[in-house]
């Protein structure tokens, strides 16, 4: 079973890896790098060149002005943080959100390690549920893989900002952080500006239609995974599910929105979705940006 998983995550892999290229002749083959840079040397001033690169201390010496020059980071650290409480097993039988959302880190961390970055992991609920230590090679694709695919989560609850809080904890290095996750939660709004501050941060935001379009089954008892509560709802009213749809439209919104203020990427991700061009859109934008 999960070596056909694995088969179908390198397929995936490839897929990714050689549209994000295709465009970007002279890049290097990468879908992460080019987010970190590192002081290279310094250089004089020539017109046109940014201002904010000015070296203050050595121009200050009266022999001109001179300039930061960079270079990309030789490794990127990249640490995958994923959602595993209830609220993710909605859907179809092998589609729910966490299925969807266990491929999505499968494929980047196959990827991330044929690109020799460091590759971590924490999965969480409201506490953390399994912790990978960040490291390179097929050994550690081997045990992320094996940790995503076999775990069961021994809580249903989910604390996002506490797995924020976790996250930036554990890794001090400036890293691509990706957070899947439904984003079913209140409060993280400010540990997600802190993440983005430090890492270069991917919010992928998983859902599944019928949480949009609730079907017309009547009066129906909705039970709440996390909570373990139900509730009576009449899915025939017009009202109640135009009230239904709104409230999803703006919590996506709403995220969305933060995502573009603190500099973070955002992709929304639908379990009736094929994912994997939409991931390969959203590499290349990451990369054009970067060029």
């Amino acid at each position: 079973m999960l070596k056909d998983i694995i088969s179908k995550l390198r397929k995936y892999e490839v897929l990714i890896r050689k549209a994000v290229n295709t465009s970007m002749q002279g890049e290097s083959h990468s879908v992460f790098k080019g987010s970190g840079l590192e002081f290279d040397d310094v250089r004089q001033y020539n017109y046109g060149d940014d201002i904010r690169t000015i070296n203050w201390n050595i121009s200050a010496k009266g022999q001109g002005t001179y300039i930061n020059t960079y270079k990309e980071e030789k490794e990127q650290n990249v640490f995958f943080v994923l959602d595993v409480s209830a609220s993710q097993r909605v859907g179809a039988k092998g589609l729910q959100k966490l299925d969807i959302g266990k491929e999505i880190c499968g494929v980047l961390t196959i990827s991330a390690l044929n690109e020799q970055s460091s590759v971590g992991l924490l999965c969480f609920s409201d506490k953390r549920e399994r912790y990978v230590r960040p490291d390179k090679g097929n050994r550690q694709a081997a045990q992320i893989l094996k940790v995503i695919f076999d775990l069961n989560p021994s809580s249903d609850q989910t604390n996002l900002q506490k797995a924020i809080t976790m996250a930036m904890n554990i890794i001090k290095r400036k890293s691509v952080m990706i957070l899947v996750s439904d984003f079913i939660d209140e409060n993280y709004e400010a540990a997600l500006k802190g993440v983005a501050k430090q890492h270069d941060l991917i919010c992928i935001h998983l859902g599944d239609p019928r949480e949009q379009d609730l079907p017309q089954l009547g009066i129906v008892q909705i039970y709440d995974k996390e909570s373990g509560k139900s509730v009576w709802v009449n899915t025939s009213s017009k009202e109640y599910r135009q009230h239904f749809e709104k409230q999803f439209v703006q919590k996506r919104e709403e995220l969305e929105n933060l995502c573009k203020r603190y500099g973070a990427d955002y992709l929304y991700l639908s379990t009736h979705d094929d994912y994997v061009p939409k991931l390969i859109k959203l590499f290349k934008l990451r990369k054009t940006r970067r060029k």
